[in-house]
């Protein structure tokens, strides 16, 4: 959907190529001169009987009006001051709004973006602390639970987009996703180069979109990637204002890319499908769409309540048993620190998540039912590894659900009476007085520890290798 500041400008830019005041547009279209100034400065959207009306007379298409790009780089210009100018950072200064004239030249309306945007990056800076990116993904971690982990405004986009491409079913091929990539004006590029602090980057103005020359490890496949890439552009996304919309740009693009290596319809299909023979099976769903263990987990999150009317949870713990990925709505105590946030956090070392480390073989999914203070919960899980060492993917449900389930007949079960710490965290009054005084551990420290978040114009991202590479690697015209 465009935005309607951008609408307005568009509206604007191609009434006053014709010579058109706004009251002369507005009395050949039935409206007056005031509203239609209203639609213009982005303060109201128009109805659509009025923006046919308006194109028809303007001598464009409605196409050319909701395009979701600036008209002109001064409108570009013009609507990041007006962005930058409704942000926290600018507000909490108490000083009056600055509107761009028509006598005000290109170089004094890009001194104020330039300094607008400095006065961003130094308020994001000073609030992109390990304390402020905890609050902010505990707070989105609890807004998805809210929404059962469901984009339905996603999947559709999702669908749509294979529909434009004639896309029939099956594991979705490189092919159709640089077909999806061209239908959207980009063209896929892999180099062996690229940034590293990015993992693709695009070039709006050659419509590229730079890819590395083959998968990565731990699970972010090419397509993947690219469909992430589309996703910002698809969504209207713009430079996160601050981590919580970083984070919350992350989740929408990891969503799309997941909806459309799975569409909604037919993963459906098939998971009814295999509830129906109590034969559902992480594993099976992964492999019947061509993706990662970790993918097909995380997307059977976003249809299991929704479409399957059941509760689910699911864990991405690496080797030491910290949390790195989790979401439930079934109740499954997770752990959490006095703030409410998981990642990072110890799982209990009787979870499944970490008593499937102890297995000699691990090539298939291993299940087990662990009883909890919450309640009983059936798991299946699968180890891998990646580039910051071995991992665990869990998908559960609660005791009740797991009849639905390949698997629920196995004898492996646990009790965890955690957050209590006589569970698996605190030692044995014997082994404590053994060992108390008679051992020495040398800890490991994560280099992140003590390191406040990178800044830069996208979190994370060092600004100037981005932008030499994009010079590196644009074409010649």
């Amino acid at each position: 959907m465009v935005d309607a500041a951008v609408l307005g400008h568009r509206i604007r830019h191609f009434r006053t190529a014709t010579g058109l005041t706004l009251d002369a547009l507005g009395e050949r279209i039935g409206l007056a001169g005031s509203q239609l100034s209203l639609i213009e400065n982005g303060h109201r959207e128009p109805k659509l009987s009025h923006l046919q009306a308006i194109a028809e007379t303007l001598g464009v298409s409605t196409g050319q009006l909701l395009d979701p790009e600036p008209p002109s780089e001064r409108s570009r210009m013009e609507l990041d001051l007006q962005r930058l100018q409704e942000g926290a950072s600018y507000k909490r200064l108490g000083l009056p709004l600055v509107r761009p004239t028509r006598s005000m030249g290109d170089d004094v309306l890009g001194a104020l973006v330039g300094l607008h945007r400095e006065l961003d990056r130094r308020a994001r800076e000073a609030i992109a602390t390990p304390e402020q990116a905890r609050r902010d993904a505990t707070a989105l971690r609890h807004t998805m639970r809210e929404r059962n982990n469901s984009l339905p405004e996603i999947e559709e986009l999702a669908e749509e987009q294979l529909r434009a491409v004639g896309y029939e079913g099956g594991s979705l091929t490189h092919r159709t996703v640089s077909e999806i990539a061209a239908r959207l004006g980009f063209e896929l590029v892999y180099v062996t180069d690229l940034p590293h602090s990015t993992r693709s980057v695009t070039d709006l103005e050659n419509g590229r979109i730079y890819l590395p020359p083959a998968s990565i490890p731990g699970g972010h496949g090419l397509r993947s990637m690219a469909l992430q890439a589309l996703a910002h552009r698809l969504l209207g996304h713009h430079e996160p204002r601050d981590y919580q919309q970083f984070l919350q740009q992350r989740l929408e693009i990891n969503y799309f890319a997941a909806a459309t290596l799975m569409p909604r319809s037919r993963a459906v299909d098939y998971l009814r499908k295999a509830k129906k023979e109590r034969n559902l099976a992480v594993e099976d769903f992964r492999d019947a769409f061509g993706v990662t263990h970790e993918t097909a987990a995380m997307r059977f999150t976003n249809l299991a309540t929704t479409d399957l009317d059941m509760r689910v949870h699911f864990l991405r713990v690496q080797e030491d048993g910290a949390l790195s990925r989790v979401y439930e709505n079934d109740g499954l105590p997770v752990p959490v620190d006095a703030s409410g946030h998981a990642e990072g956090q110890l799982v209990c070392r009787r979870f499944a998540a970490r008593t499937a480390f102890e297995r000699t073989s691990r090539t298939t999914e291993f299940y087990q039912y662990t009883d909890t203070p919450n309640g009983t919960f059936w798991c299946s899980t699968q180890t891998g590894s990646g580039t910051d060492g071995e991992f665990s993917i869990s998908f559960g449900v609660r005791f009740d659900d797991a009849k639905f389930f390949r698997g629920a007949q196995t004898a492996f079960r646990e009790v965890s009476t955690c957050p209590d710490e006589r569970c698996c965290i605190r030692p044995t009054d014997g082994l404590q007085e053994r060992w108390r005084h008679r051992s020495w551990a040398s800890a490991r420290m994560h280099q992140h520890t003590l390191a406040p978040l990178p800044s830069g114009t996208y979190p994370g991202v060092d600004d100037a290798e981005l932008y030499e590479f994009l010079e590196r690697h644009a074409p010649v015209i």
